[in-house]
């Protein structure tokens, strides 16, 4: 469905770019499963030198239960995540007024949160193998990799932005049990915390922090945490925002060496692709991530105030939201939120 939401995405961009007089250039690369599947070509150098050219990545969604898992997840979103050095994975975490959130009692001045994820290391650097494999004497190994440029970049960051914002950043890790690669992210943390008395600090163990993000929601403002234990946070602060639906991200190059790369949380969902009830909410606000990445503020914010508009409204109740318009109408609703025609 990757197609499907970033086509209303596109829309929405070119019609707030037209408001505020943005010249986007824009250039379409076939990637994908369907690429796979037809030619077993999943990222070829030639595209991604051409990728490189770029300012910023906007990213639908790939994925088809035909092609053997991991690879379109490590050839392609991997490889351009490691080789674009993008090591922020921002996902924003907001209930919006309008959204059913499944928490009682909470509802937006308490889900307001964004999680900074590293996303160059961990477990996703792939180190490790198997010894024996196919045997019942099997050995599986997979090294969680942490260096302590890595883990400080990522803390810089978070630390900025949460100066920007209320003032709190909360590090979640396991240093009870990870006692090397927790105890680096530890004492990094602390370290770093001296350049930023102005900003207050907490620690969480990741299995409190997952009950905590449930029930106290509004003690985050900003969490930072490493690239395995950010990936399953953000999914639970997905649905703590109304559904994976509504769910927008970026891979960040901060210092733009490289482009950035946007996308929503979500997967290509392949049982409902092509029937157009896939919600592009999440794919839209990942284009007003990617409007403030190119410097262009006023434009993410109209952007955002429309998806607003629209899920105050009701608007956007596909079938993730218990609703039943297709993705279309959602899109056009934007649009005419926007000031366009719907």
């Amino acid at each position: 469905m990757g197609p499907e939401v970033v086509r209303e995405g596109l829309a929405a961009l070119d019609l707030v770019s037209q408001r505020h007089h943005l010249k986007l250039d824009r250039v379409s690369f076939d990637l994908g499963a369907a690429r796979y599947l037809k030619t077993g070509e999943v990222l070829p150098n030639s595209v991604l030198d051409d990728l490189r050219k770029c300012d910023a990545i906007y990213l639908g969604a790939v994925g088809d239960p035909r092609v053997p898992p991991g690879v379109l997840e490590k050839g392609l979103l991997l490889k351009i995540r490691f080789d674009f050095h993008q090591y922020i994975n921002l996902r924003p975490v907001r209930l919006f007024p309008g959204v059913e959130t499944p928490i009682k009692g909470k509802g937006p001045k308490e889900i307001d949160m964004v999680v900074v994820r590293e996303n160059n290391e961990d477990l996703y650097v792939g180190a490790g193998g198997f010894t024996r494999k196919g045997t019942p004497e099997e050995v599986a190994i997979q090294t969680s990799i942490n260096t302590r440029a890595g883990v400080e970049r990522c803390l810089r960051y978070a630390f900025d932005l949460a100066r920007k914002r209320r003032g709190h950043l909360t590090l979640v890790a396991k240093t009870n049990v990870l006692t090397f690669a927790h105890d680096l992210w530890m004492r990094a943390f602390t370290e770093v915390s001296r350049d930023y008395s102005d900003v207050k600090t907490e620690y969480n163990h990741v299995d409190a922090c997952c009950m905590r993000m449930v029930t106290n929601p509004e003690r985050y403002d900003v969490i930072v945490t490493t690239n395995m234990f950010g990936d399953i946070l953000t999914d639970l602060g997905a649905v703590l925002q109304g559904g994976m639906g509504l769910a927008a991200s970026g891979n960040l190059n901060p210092e733009r060496a490289f482009p950035s790369m946007f996308e929503p949380v979500h997967g290509s969902a392949p049982d409902i692709a092509g029937q157009g009830i896939a919600n592009p909410i999440a794919a839209i606000l990942s284009a007003a991530m990617m409007l403030d990445h190119l410097s262009a503020p006023q434009a993410a914010n109209d952007l955002r105030e429309a998806v607003m508009k629209v899920l105050a409204s009701g608007g956007s109740k596909t079938p993730d939201l218990g609703g039943t318009a297709k993705t279309t109408e959602v899109g056009r609703a934007v649009l005419a939120a926007l000031g366009g025609n719907e």
